[in-house]
């Protein structure tokens, strides 16, 4: 195809996922949900066929040579994640509906009954790698929100997004809502992705999810608004007086249950009172479990395992069993560390201390700030929201997971009777 076919065929999609968009907009709660509940029968139905491409695809990546395992895990589906993906649907659809909304009704002193309501977004463009479930989480998200969809999804689930997005559609068909709604964008080249960038008038909103490397283009080719999620570097700073056993498993949960994640814990500080006691713990974790520990010199000078991390190992997302460890002095040093070299995701302090809790919690600068508990905890589902379409580390519009209503927005509305302004 010319350049001139790839951003008209991006056109075509676009231009009758807007039109979806106004019928979607106009469909009540009842009808969305059932869309949801036919969506989810039909992927417990067609599971058998959805798991062989998702096998085809996985099989291909492998041979490809540049799989990883955090990456192959991503991009796997199995009957137990699929089963997760169908009940994720149910349970957005049994959400209340954000659309219609009316907030902050006033009357003005000239008589007039001044307020706002939810409305959806319009089309929103995802963009992403790896993750089949994101083609469902999204397009659900987007159903309750009354959004049409346009779905890019990397060459890697091809097939498995094919298969699903067909599922998607024939669940919006079955309660009577236009298919064009959610629409599958073949995986191609750059150039097709640039096209889809640009149609400003047609798409109101882009989400890139994958690599910093996706997110930096998309950010930098796009003709509408973008909600940016660059990198998930998150940290754990273990204070002084903390539960050191609390501690490691906080460290075990954050680095080794899903280390390709981005919420996945990539940097622990420890204060140095705690070093000597906590950071043998640690590296009998680190032998266990597989993970390589790159250490400052004073961590380097506690445990033997540890290699000298470089000054690229802070601030790097690492998607892998690998973890950066420093010991600092105090709390000061913990926070000027997470300000320098965080992303605005995700940190969690370990504390006995509410003064340092309260420190943490009101200092540091990210999208979920967590007092003892996992970094693993910042995502939609955890936090309330049931499926998310993405983590914004951007602020605007949304910071941190994005559910239902954050794919909403609010218009005003004005009832008069007849005044006039002069």
């Amino acid at each position: 195809m010319t350049e001139a076919d790839v951003r008209e065929s991006m056109r075509v999609l676009a231009t009758g996922a807007r039109a979806a968009a106004r019928e979607l907009a106009k469909a009540g709660r009842a009808q969305k949900d059932a869309a949801l509940h036919a969506i989810a029968k039909r992927l417990r139905a067609g599971a058998p066929a959805l798991l062989e491409a998702n096998r085809a695809d996985v099989s291909r990546f492998r041979e490809s040579g540049s799989a990883t395992p955090a990456f192959i895990d991503r991009l796997t589906l199995t009957e137990q994640r699929l089963e997760g993906v169908a009940r994720g649907v149910l349970e957005i659809a049994a959400q209340d509906d954000p659309v219609g909304a009316v907030t902050g009704m006033t009357r003005r002193p000239n008589g007039l009954l001044v307020g706002q309501v939810r409305i959806p977004l319009g089309v929103i463009a995802m963009i992403y790698e790896a993750r089949p479930n994101v083609t469902v989480d999204a397009a659900a998200l987007c159903i309750k929100s009354g959004n049409a969809v346009l779905l890019r999804g990397g060459s890697e689930a091809a097939h498995s997004n094919a298969a699903l997005g067909a599922l998607l559609r024939e669940g919006l068909s079955d309660v009577g809502l236009a298919a064009d709604a959610v629409q599958i964008v073949p995986p191609g080249d750059r150039e097709a992705m640039r096209a889809l960038l640009g149609l400003s008038g047609l798409v109101d909103l882009v989400i890139p999810r994958g690599g910093e490397g996706l997110v930096r283009f998309v950010t930098e080719h796009a003709k509408v608004p973008v909600i940016q999620h660059y990198q998930g570097v998150c940290h754990l700073y273990v204070d002084e007086g903390a539960d050191l056993s609390l501690a490691v498993r906080l460290v075990v949960d954050g680095k080794t249950v899903r280390p390709g994640v981005c919420n996945a814990l990539e940097c622990l500080l420890v204060h140095e009172r705690e070093a000597k006691t906590l950071l043998p713990a640690v590296e009998a974790m680190a032998i266990e479990k597989g993970v390589e520990l790159r250490g400052c010199p004073r961590t380097l000078g506690i445990i033997s395992r540890a290699v000298a991390a470089a000054p690229s190992d802070y601030g790097r997302e690492f998607l892998d069993k690998i973890l950066a460890v420093r010991v600092v002095t105090r709390l000061d040093e913990a926070l000027a560390h997470v300000s320098q070299y965080g992303s605005g995701h995700t940190e969690a302090i370990c504390t006995p201390s509410y003064e340092s809790a309260q420190r943490w919690l009101r200092e540091v600068d990210a999208s979920c700030v967590l007092v003892n508990a996992s970094t693993r905890f910042n995502d939609g589902g955890e936090l309330g929201l049931g499926a998310e379409i993405g983590i914004s580390t951007s602020k605007l519009h949304a910071f941190g997971p994005m559910g239902i209503e954050s794919l909403t927005t609010k218009k005003w509305i004005v009832y008069g009777e007849g005044q006039v302004r002069g």
